[in-house]
């Protein structure tokens, strides 16, 4: 994603379960398991962080399905309570008494629940002894407790932490706490946090990892099915249903499918205009897994083949973006690989773009932070280092010829280079015009079968 009638998926790799982590057992409707181990160890760098303090972490509340228009689901966690706790209960608190000397503490406080709740809702995770084994925090009580907890942490007198975000701007508790801020030394979490997450666990990659391949293959089975004709949202409704079959949880973002003079409005969403033979299509899209999103595009000729034009407008985007990948290495920052891929493109346009440089029209930065953001949280100042992840997108787009191309990979920052993450997806043209040639071939088959409807 830029900084600035289905058919059946018969052809689609099922992608294989991956093995089960020792995670404790899955939370009762509740999701997924907590790494137990991963989640200990973030709290606990986050304690070390900051030293004599207290941390506020309120979670997420469900959204009001008679005022809200909800369209994955009525709830999704807050990034910072998740990154914390991998938990998705709603209504719940996060109390972490931090200390420079000393043990910590830490108090989860979770919502009772009606048996009205419960009937329409089925059963979730509530406070008590269950809880403390499944999410690996030693204290576990009900919300009701929450002013006696915080009323003794703020005794100690030290500096309190609370994300101060849009995901606490009309938390009623979290307002109180701001009018009070002079005498309670409040400070906001949300950058040390977020420094924390830019760098990636191995419970966040192999997240990201399952994300990054079931949204490649998505890409690979929209070539395979795409023909002239289909209207942008068919396009959109066959890669969405390949995310959601091969297990993804929700949409990283809205999908864009810009076809022709879409193809060169960066974040088009509207997905309503018929495509026509001998353009071609720009897809942006990524299915979200376990709260870490892929982020993946992919430019193809609606026909099958791209004309010279297309074609040569399409290397030069794929050669600038080979070279910004050649260049990730630890040490380096995303401002100075932004601008390999400008030189680049500039150094080889010819005379492609006449009287300009294709640079001209390569509108948008090369590249963002990936994880559980699409555009994740991160200072862009910060040199590379292992266990980064980040998207590699530069593009062309000409609105008066109605070409747009853009090619965004996933690449992961290793002690060596990069590894790409989102390979599975066709992306040298040879590639994609072969497995769309497959898809046509495959579609005649089944067409010339004995009894097949046409």
């Amino acid at each position: 994603m830029p900084v600035f009638a289905l058919t059946a998926l018969a052809a689609l790799p099922v992608l294989a379960q991956q093995p089960s982590p020792p995670y404790v057992d899955a939370l009762p409707g509740a999701g997924r398991a907590i790494d137990v181990a991963a989640t200990t160890a973030r709290r606990q760098r986050l304690a070390d962080r900051l030293g004599d303090a207290v941390v506020v972490i309120p979670a997420a509340h469900e959204r009001n399905l008679e005022l809200d228009y909800s369209q994955d689901s009525d709830f999704r966690q807050h990034n910072t309570f998740y990154y914390l706790t991998m938990l998705e209960s709603p209504d719940a608190w996060l109390v972490i008494n931090a200390r420079a000397n000393g043990p910590d503490s830490t108090v989860l406080l979770l919502a009772s629940r009606t048996p009205r709740q419960i009937r329409f809702e089925g059963p979730k995770i509530g406070p008590g002894e269950e809880a403390v084994r499944l999410t690996g925090i030693p204290t576990v009580i009900g919300t009701a407790k929450l002013d006696s907890v915080l009323g003794a942490a703020f005794a100690r007198r030290v500096p309190v932490y609370v994300p101060l975000d849009h995901s606490t701007q009309y938390e009623p508790r979290i307002q109180r706490l701001r009018a009070d801020s002079a005498s309670l030394a409040l400070r906001n979490l949300r950058p040390v946090a977020d420094s924390m997450r830019l760098v990636k666990d191995s419970t966040e990659l192999a997240y990201l990892r399952r994300a990054i391949e079931l949204t490649a293959l998505a890409h690979a089975e929209l070539m395979r099915q795409a023909r002239a004709g289909m209207f942008e949202y068919e396009l959109e409704a066959i890669l969405e249903a390949a995310f959601r079959r091969q297990g993804a949880d929700r949409l990283g973002y809205p999908s864009i499918v810009g076809s022709g003079p879409n193809g060169t409005i960066l974040h088009y969403s509207a997905n309503r205009r018929q495509t026509r033979p001998g353009e071609v299509v720009v897809v942006d899209a990524g299915a979200e897994y376990g709260y870490y999103t892929a982020d993946v595009t992919r430019t193809f000729p609606i026909s099958g083949t791209f004309t010279p034009r297309q074609r040569a407008v399409y290397d030069l985007v794929l050669a600038t973006q080979q070279a910004a990948m050649d260049s990730v290495r630890p040490g380096i920052t995303v401002g100075r690989l932004g601008q390999i891929s400008r030189d680049y493109m500039r150094d080889h346009s010819g005379d492609l773009c006449a009287p300009q440089t294709c640079d001209a029209y390569y509108i948008h930065g090369l590249s963002h932070w990936l994880g559980m953001d699409v555009h994740d949280v991160g200072d862009y100042g910060t040199p590379l280092a292992p266990g980064m992840v980040l998207t590699i997108e530069p593009g062309i787009y000409i609105p008066a010829e109605s070409l747009g191309v853009r090619i965004e990979d996933d690449v992961l920052v290793t002690p060596a280079g990069y590894e790409l993450l989102s390979g599975a997806a066709p992306r040298r043209p040879v590639e994609v015009e072969r497995v769309m040639r497959e898809g046509r071939e495959s579609r005649g088959r089944a067409e010339a079968r004995p009894g097949t409807r046409r």
